[in-house]
């Protein structure tokens, strides 16, 4: 097996990070009071959710990671805080007082979800203007950048920061939401699922027809890729001369929440410690089919990624 060392990448992530709050428990019957069922909870758990999830990864795997983010001064935040305190991760968050810290509640029983239940307001325009400022500061110190969008409102300034990155040659990652996407407008790449695809070109009848409409897109917002991720189709990486499709793993999936921090994540620190990009794809493609056989938002390690992987294998 090829061991990476990632000690010298750095990556910036900025973008909307949460507190992701599991509570377990057994449910055997209904409620007398609606047609619900009754989960009497016996463990909970918390864990990095959204952009702090993709840090996680980057950390995980060796690499050094910047955490540009927001949150409260709540109790969601203190604890959202103390998970932050792990190796390789430097938080730079910017502690906005008017918004509570974004938190997804999330009730599992039988092994499955029962209820997601979320907290969140959009920060206020200091916190913002906070973020603009350090993010103009900090892309000088890594070597790529992941820009994670959940629509909560950190990065209402995505534009601009895209711009600044190309001003300064370093490649810039989006996971994207939403239903317009022209903010993002010149990035390197994104990495939508088929679901937010579909949301901006409309659905498509054939492969043919996904690859123009793909193409397209691509195009109109001056990006180098597009990698849409497929579920138990795999990955498809889009560019100005092919297309690749890139087979998924056969795995159980247990739970995808969290599958496109991980791919995005592998691929940010692959492509920073100058692996080829077809190579990187291959890899993140096959984080995702790891981190989908475990449950929540999770974090893939380095041996479960390289392993059965060749000695040949180089960046």
């Amino acid at each position: 097996m090829k061991k990476f060392d990632f000690s010298n990448v750095k990556v910036l992530v900025c973008g909307d990070a949460m507190l992701d709050r599991y509570w377990f428990g057994d449910a055997d019957r209904l409620s007398p009071e609606a047609p619900v069922p009754i989960v009497k909870i016996v463990r909970e758990e918390k864990r990095l959710g959204g952009a702090a999830n993709v840090a996680l990864n980057i950390a995980k795997l060796g690499a050094k990671c910047i955490l540009l983010s927001v949150c409260g001064e709540d109790n969601a935040g203190k604890e959202f805080r103390n998970l932050l305190n792990v190796d390789n991760v430097t938080p730079s968050l910017i502690v906005d007082h008017t918004v509570p810290t974004i938190e997804k509640l999330r009730i599992i029983a039988r092994q499955q979800q029962m209820l997601r239940a979320d907290f969140e307001q959009l920060p206020c325009e200091d916190a913002l203007i906070g973020i603009s400022q350090n993010f103009r500061k900090l892309i000088s110190q890594v070597s790529i950048v992941v820009l994670s969008d959940y629509r909560k409102g950190v990065l209402s300034n995505v534009a601009s920061m895209i711009t600044s990155c190309k001003e300064k040659k370093i490649p810039v990652l989006i996971d994207p939401k939403g239903d317009d996407w022209s903010a993002y407008r010149g990035a390197t790449l994104i990495t939508p699922n088929k679901s937010e695809l579909k949301r901006i070109v409309g659905s498509w009848r054939s492969e043919a027809d996904l690859r123009l409409r793909t193409q397209r897109l691509r195009e109109s917002l001056e990006l180098e890729y597009i990698l849409l991720t497929r579920s138990e189709e795999g990955m498809t990486l889009f560019s100005a001369d092919e297309e690749i499709n890139f087979k998924a793993q056969a795995r159980e999936v247990f739970d995808v929440s969290g599958a496109g921090d991980t791919v995005i994540a592998v691929l940010a620190t692959l492509l920073g410690a100058g692996v080829p990009l077809h190579e990187s794809v291959r890899l993140s493609n096959k984080a995702g089919g790891i981190v989908v056989g475990k449950l929540g938002t999770a974090a893939i390690t380095l041996d479960e990624l390289m392993a059965d992987e060749p000695d040949t294998l180089g960046v």
